[in-house]
């Protein structure tokens, strides 16, 4: 027998234009394409992404919503700076879900989470000098610590400091004195779940939080 429901769903339908939109520009200040503290001009926006007023809006809105765009009367919008009170509120919010999620994957399975890490590692130091492609691995190995955990409530609160963490990223470019450094400090994090050791885990995630915020105020 059907279930008969008390009220109507609404068709799955695919992605709308307005998301899209959202995803390109947020993609746009993640990169740097539209960087910080720069003014969003619709007409420009909506010729280059071949898109209506109307859906351009309704994205611009929900980034504003998120907090990437800043909306001024009489003014426009405006791309967010990473300010000093800005970066370190935000790896105050990084450092509690990576902690909590670092906690679950030492419950869940830390060896076999850590040989992952540190797979993405090998894949960092490969990389070089190339410091955009170790700058998308950072991020990678970060991203992917918090979905060990296996909680989608830290994923999805993780998701929603990516885009600020990418643009912190990008500055951290320059502040590593060698590339072996910026390796050694995520194999260690890596390595500590191998060894099923969870104080020293926690140790390690808050250091490298402090240590990247430290580099930041400095640069």
């Amino acid at each position: 027998m059907t279930t008969q429901l008390r009220s109507t769903l609404e068709p799955v339908l695919q992605e709308s234009t307005a998301s899209m939109v959202a995803d390109r520009v947020r993609e746009a200040i993640a990169t740097g394409d539209i960087p910080p503290g720069a003014q969003l001009g619709e007409a420009d926006l909506a010729r280059q992404l071949g898109v209506s007023r109307g859906p351009l809006r309704e994205g611009l809105q929900r980034l504003t919503q998120e907090g990437l765009l800043l909306s001024y009367r009489n003014r426009g919008l405006f791309v967010i700076e990473m300010t000093a009170e800005r970066v370190r509120d935000m790896y105050v919010a990084r450092q509690a879900v990576e902690r909590a999620a670092a906690e679950q994957v030492h419950q869940r399975g830390p060896v076999e989470a850590g040989t992952e890490l540190l797979e993405v590692i090998a894949r960092m130091e490969a990389a070089g000098s190339d410091d955009e492609a170790v700058a998308d691995i950072d991020r990678e190995f970060h991203e992917r610590l918090v979905e060990l955990s296996e909680s989608p409530r830290l994923a999805a609160m993780n998701a929603t400091l990516m885009t600020e963490t990418r643009m912190c990223l990008n500055a951290l470019k320059a502040t590593y004195a060698s590339h072996e450094a910026r390796v050694e400090e995520h194999r260690a994090i890596a390595q500590s779940f191998v060894d099923r050791k969870p104080r020293l885990t926690d140790k390690l995630l808050v250091a490298h939080m402090r240590d990247a915020l430290a580099r930041l105020r400095a640069d």
